[in-house]
């Protein structure tokens, strides 16, 4: 199986809310109720959400393709936003990254991660920084895997009226 990792295109955007809803859905549907998850899904996964962030410059997306046919995704920024005392450093934050269900386990986040990690270095990060949910167990060992460790800082990130609790994980480089 060929993995190979391209840079999202702004005539993408079908795709990119298609995945995207699919794996945010998969990842977190027994995490709140039907309603708030659909409406979370419309909010943040129409197309002119995506089509809006994909033409922001400083947002980078990729998809992650086997054979051609994309299966995962990974977003940054250079975001302080969330965490303002990262502003202290040079700091790249993982937005998203996401996979297909049927393709875990095949080295799909993996290759995501490695260009993340790989473009931080190149353009000279301090550190790289991402919020995971709390109860994500298997995406907080992934991180750890890479070096990122809990800041002890939280993010409150409900989904509708669903609360959660986001955990900021960090790497210095």
């Amino acid at each position: 199986m060929e993995i190979t990792v391209r840079r999202i295109e702004l005539q993408d955007a079908p795709i990119l809310a298609k995945i995207g809803r699919q794996t945010f859905y998969d990842t977190f549907i027994d995490t709140c109720t039907p309603a708030d998850m659909d409406l979370f899904l419309e909010e943040n996964f129409n197309l002119l959400q995506v089509q809006n962030e994909l033409s922001n410059p400083d947002s980078f997306y990729f998809f992650a393709e086997v054979n051609g046919k994309p299966v995962g995704y990974l977003q940054f920024m250079e975001d302080y936003s969330g965490l303002p005392l990262i502003k202290q450093w040079k700091a790249l934050e993982l937005k998203r990254l996401y996979v297909v269900n049927e393709y875990h386990g095949k080295g799909i986040a993996q290759k995501l991660m490695d260009l993340f990690l790989l473009f931080a270095q190149q353009n000279k990060y301090e550190t790289v920084w991402l919020g995971v949910w709390e109860n994500n167990f298997k995406a907080q060992k992934f991180y750890g895997k890479y070096g990122f460790v809990n800041s002890g800082h939280t993010h409150d990130f409900p989904i509708g009226e669903t609360p959660q609790t986001d955990l900021w994980y960090w790497k210095f480089l």
